[in-house]
């Protein structure tokens, strides 16, 4: 007989002894023989309880139908593990945004223990753990976690601001949180000691010392920013942490210290706008220069200058 067998046989045998049953229970006895009839059944219950929870253990080691081998538990623990440090860290960077570069690694390591179970060596005939971990059920808790990280990710574009084997952050991006860090430095430098008010007021000293630092991290964020859409047909972000920053800088340049840097590109167009303003005028001076006004000579008709004389003739012999 099985271990299931018997189990189930004795928690019926437990329920009939407590009256569980549908006869009805005898009538209660008085005296020594009542006495020892309930002690004696109580004493039988104890014993099938302990026996039914000894084989209830025993079912548990032997694995229910359901439960994960120790190679797939191990799989699925790793991948707990490295869901939760990602999780923690995305919360913890999400303002100000920094996710991108103090999350890769954490991404990088959920990434390799999803890749663990889809290949695990405990994928045989006996114990499939990709199978077991990621197509057992219908919520696919562990498939929708991963779709959850890579979406966020992606979104994030952060892959815009690793090198190529996501082994850390590219150049271009360390170059940019650096000066990005000195901009900010050189703001908190100069307007200590400063009033903040509600109204954006102009912070002469601010504007003035840190114009070229404000220049520099604008240029550079333009430049890899057209690096970034080379051969896309489509207009591409940068990763989230380098847009807000930027962000910040220019919320405070333009509208905490209300500062202005000269476009220049505003030369160049006055020049031109001037100049079409100005063309019909050209025109039509050089048209009336270089014309020749016609003078318009009246030529009278033969047949009017005859008649002409025939009416001073006979006005003479009259």
């Amino acid at each position: 007989m099985g271990l299931a067998a018997r189990l189930l046989l004795l928690l019926l045998a437990l329920s009939a002894g407590q009256g569980l049953g549908s006869g009805r229970r005898p009538p209660p006895q008085s005296g020594p023989e009542g006495w020892a009839l309930g002690g004696g059944r109580r004493l039988l219950s104890l014993e099938l309880l302990e026996e039914a929870e000894d084989l209830s253990l025993a079912l548990l080691g032997m694995g229910l139908p359901g439960a994960l081998p120790p190679e797939c538990r191990e799989l699925l623990v790793g991948f707990a593990n490295s869901s939760v440090r990602l999780t923690g860290c995305l919360v913890r960077s999400a303002r100000p945004v920094r996710l991108c570069q103090s999350c890769y690694r954490h991404f990088q390591s959920v990434t390799e223990q999803l890749e663990n179970i889809t290949r695990a060596v405990g994928n045989s005939s006996e114990s499939n753990c990709a199978k077991s971990l990621l197509m057992s059920d219908r919520v696919q808790l562990v498939v929708i976690l991963s779709q959850f990280f890579n979406s966020t990710w992606e979104k994030a574009n952060c892959a815009n601001c690793l090198k190529n084997n996501s082994e850390g952050l590219s150049n271009s991006t360390i170059e940019f949180l650096n000066l990005f860090n000195t901009t900010l430095m050189c703001f908190e430098h100069n307007f200590q000691g400063q009033a903040i008010s509600v109204v954006p007021s102009n912070h002469t000293e601010v504007c003035r010392k840190c114009n070229q630092t404000y220049r520099n991290l604008n240029a550079l964020y333009n430049k890899m920013q057209k690096m970034t859409e080379q051969g896309s047909e489509h207009r591409t972000h940068l990763c989230i942490d380098v847009e807000d920053a930027m962000n910040i800088t220019r919320r405070l340049w333009s509208r905490t210290f209300n500062c202005s840097v000269p476009c220049s590109d505003t030369v160049p167009v006055i020049a031109v706008s001037s100049f079409i303003l100005f063309l019909p005028v050209i025109f039509y001076l050089s048209s009336f220069l270089h014309s020749k006004q016609k003078k318009r000579i009246l030529i009278l008709p033969k047949r009017i200058q005859s008649n002409a004389s025939l009416v001073n003739i006979q006005e003479k012999y009259s």
